[in-house]
């Protein structure tokens, strides 16, 4: 996989939550002009992105602002057995200070921390403007 992509309102927002998550600002730009809404099937469109690379260089995660055309749909609030996009899940080496620190930036749990089995420590969290955020913490070596 070369990225996700996640559309949001408030781009510096977004930015600071997932570098306390430990990404990486890779690099911002407005994208716009014929191509761009080719390629999307919007049409005539601007957005600025903002790409931010995983700690381990594998992956990145595209985020979006959309100036034009509006915002026409919103799902950050839909439940997790929605259909479409679930949710990220992200590796964390300490579970509980990565979830103190995200609450600085208004990340609420879901549910609660469980373990499952002798693998992980999971959990889910509302991210900025109520995105859903999966968060593992690997135990006795697994990853």
């Amino acid at each position: 996989m070369d990225n996700l992509g996640i559309a949001v309102e408030s781009l510096d927002d977004a930015i600071a939550f997932f570098a306390e998550l430990g990404l990486t600002l890779e690099g911002r730009a407005t994208i716009e002009g014929e191509w761009a809404g080719r390629v999307t099937g919007l049409g005539d469109q601007r957005v600025e992105i903002a790409m931010m690379a995983t700690p381990d260089g594998h992956s990145r995660l595209e985020l979006s602002q959309f100036l034009r055309p509006p915002v026409v749909a919103d799902h950050r609030n839909a439940p997790v057995n929605a259909l479409g996009y679930l949710r990220a899940m992200f590796a964390v080496s300490d579970l509980d200070d990565t979830l103190a620190r995200l609450r600085k930036h208004g990340a609420q749990l879901v549910g609660e921390v469980v373990r499952y089995e002798d693998a992980y420590r999971l959990c889910y969290i509302r991210g900025p403007e109520g995105l859903l955020i999966g968060l593992a913490e690997p135990l006795g070596g697994h990853r």
